[in-house]
């Protein structure tokens, strides 16, 4: 099959979607021969290969977003577009749009996936605009949109949930995004503490993502600052970069965490197992997470994880088995921090559990999910289209 990713953003932007674009991408070449096309914009890369189609674009400089405005695809771009079996949308504005136009006259079957939760990330992102009126946004246009495409994949139940409240009544299916888990199937070496400022008989707490408003983290320092009190041995190693990363180091340090918390800024994605390595928990307070891929990682590098119970983490992480879930609470949170610092066979036990609970979740598996879908909507197409009529004028889309 050929098939086309339409996506706002892609690399060298690094986020969960963009990896998962790259890895499912990675799965279905290599595993499942399938070609697979990237539909995105911005200047060519020094890594692009000829399956990578970018049109140009207004790059928008907020927040270093990496994203470039444009409406529509150039050409080439649309040309090849209109050549796939099957498309599949990872963001419903700019690229969603698009693909109605480009994709759907064509006959061409269109899957998206909702990888965010939209509704908080307005919150995180805009916060003096009322609740009610993000609603009503979402509302308008979501359901709308999902009308309009023949599959609407959401990654986990609490995203399909989402969905159904805000009115979507198309089609979904619950596929996870996938994780490379090859990374931890021979675990590399711990990164050297020592490099960090660590110590063999501290307790490193891990959060390992990137440093953004939606993520909680003001929270997670909160709670942290009270672990440290009790158990002085405990640290906090940030793991990423983000428009936050400033703020965060200068709130630790109002706080006296200098020395407790470590930030080390962007880190090569393929050493993250090696951080992972060093660690003895990995916490998270997000809210806003659809599947949680970094939190996957971690349980699968071994990792017992500690959550705020939201629809994501809390579909992930099975409470009291890999992990422990908590309100949003910073008292309730720190002490379930505390109880892991403090139970070192708790820590071990979860730790197991989690690294068994994360295979679920390898995108060698996932990607055979998504496939056979594309080929069932394939295939139904197909079906419909069978007339003379319609194999001349996809002979046209194909030859013109």
């Amino acid at each position: 099959m050929r098939i086309g990713m339409m996506a706002d953003l892609y690399k060298p932007h690094i986020s969960g979607v963009t990896n998962h674009i790259d890895l499912t991408r990675w799965a279905l070449e290599t595993l499942y021969g399938q070609e697979v096309f990237v539909f995105t914009f911005g200047e060519p890369q020094p890594d692009d290969d000829e399956r990578v189609i970018r049109s140009p674009g207004l790059p928008l400089r907020v927040a270093s977003t990496g994203l470039y405005l444009n409406l529509r695809y150039t050409r080439r771009a649309r040309q090849l577009l209109q050549t796939m079996d099957v498309v599949h949308v990872h963001h419903p504005l700019l690229s969603g749009q698009l693909a109605l136009r480009y994709a759907k006259p064509w006959g061409l079957p269109i899957v998206f996936t909702n990888h965010t939760r939209y509704d908080l990330y307005m919150r995180a992102y805009l916060p003096l605009l009322p609740d009610a009126l993000g609603d009503v946004a979402l509302k308008a246009y979501l359901p709308r949109f999902c009308r309009e495409i023949d599959l609407v994949i959401a990654p986990s139940r609490g995203v399909q949930e989402m969905l159904r409240r805000l009115g979507v009544d198309a089609p979904i299916a619950v596929v996870p995004n996938g994780v490379d888990l090859r990374r931890f199937e021979r675990l590399p070496e711990p990164w050297p503490r020592a490099q960090l400022g660590l110590e063999a008989d501290h307790v490193v707490l891990i959060y390992v993502g990137r440093v953004a408003p939606e993520k909680n983290l003001p929270f997670l320092l909160r709670a942290f600052r009270g672990v440290h009190e009790v158990y002085p041995q405990a640290r906090l190693l940030i793991v990423g970069d983000g428009p936050e990363r400033e703020n965060l180091e200068e709130r630790a340090r109002l706080m006296g965490l200098e020395q407790a918390v470590r930030f080390t800024g962007l880190v090569p994605y393929d050493e993250v197992p090696r951080y992972l390595r060093l660690a003895d928990v990995f916490v998270t307070a997000s809210v806003t997470e659809v599947h949680p891929l970094s939190v996957i990682e971690a349980m699968a590098a071994g990792l017992p994880v500690v959550g705020v119970r939201s629809p994501g983490v809390g579909e992930v992480v099975q409470h009291e088995v890999t992990g422990l879930l908590v309100e949003q609470d910073v008292a309730a949170y720190a002490s379930a921090v505390g109880r892991l610092i403090s139970e070192p066979e708790t820590r071990a036990r979860f730790g197991q559990a989690a690294r068994q609970a994360a295979r679920q979740y390898d995108v060698r598996h996932t990607a055979g999910l998504l496939l056979e879908h594309y080929q069932r909507l394939h295939r139904e197409r197909t079906a419909m289209s069978t007339s003379p009529w319609k194999r001349l004028q996809r002979w046209f889309q194909r030859h013109t």
